[in-house]
């Protein structure tokens, strides 16, 4: 009995601290995993805003944007799925799998039809939307008189409301267009404002017309 007794408390010890080891391990391995999500996070998180400010970029030097479509590689990756669960098992009629298979390929086919064609339309109505420039441009050729950056994208912000534009992104497409002759910029004290060439010069005319008549008199 007393033998017995001392290896049963040999062998508890022996658990006890095996216990103890896994739980420290345990705990080690869950910090390690909880660190290594949030730097993870933080990449996904500089990813995304690197990525929005490339896409208000491209928008601003008015390129068309390019359609993705990711949807390819899930389509191709999913058709192998079926054919190795119609694997023949022993015992079974021979006829079965070839039918299964036949069944799994024909459904396939419509699942790759069904992603391609919304990627097209998208890609359509991407295209079809005008750019950021072409819309600056055009709010500058219908005013009559200048107008500034912030005012620019409060309007072009009320009739286009999905786009989400920027003041920021409307002063460097109106820069850009001030670069490429497209637009003039005149300063007022402290405050910049556009207007289209036309539009510049027309507002040129009546002053050189004062100057011209006050010196006549």
């Amino acid at each position: 009995m007393p033998e017995s007794t001392t290896a049963a408390t040999g062998l508890t010890s022996q658990y006890a601290a095996q216990v103890t080891s896994d739980l420290e391990h345990n705990l080690k391995e869950q910090e390690r995993i909880s660190a290594d999500i949030v730097a993870l996070q933080e990449q996904l998180t500089s990813l995304q805003r690197d990525h929005s400010v490339l896409v208000k970029v491209q928008q601003a030097l008015g390129i068309a944007p390019v359609p993705v479509q990711p949807a390819a590689a899930p389509d191709s990756a999913s058709v192998p799925a079926p054919r190795e669960n119609a694997s023949p098992k022993p015992g079974a009629n021979s006829r079965t799998p070839a039918k299964r298979a036949a069944g799994t390929q024909g459904h396939a086919a419509p699942k790759k039809s069904a992603t391609k064609k919304p990627t097209s339309k998208n890609a359509a109505t991407k295209t079809a939307q005008p750019t950021l420039v072409e819309l600056v441009r055009s709010h500058l050729t219908a005013q009559n008189e200048p107008r500034s950056a912030a005012e620019i994208a409060t309007t072009l912000g009320t009739a286009h409301p999905e786009r989400g534009i920027k003041i920021t992104v409307v002063r460097t497409t109106l820069e850009g267009l001030v670069a490429k002759n497209q637009a003039q910029r005149t300063k007022q004290g402290t405050s910049v404002f556009y207007t289209s060439p036309s539009d510049a010069g027309q507002t040129a005319n009546p002053v050189q017309g004062e100057l011209r008549s006050g010196q006549a008199e």
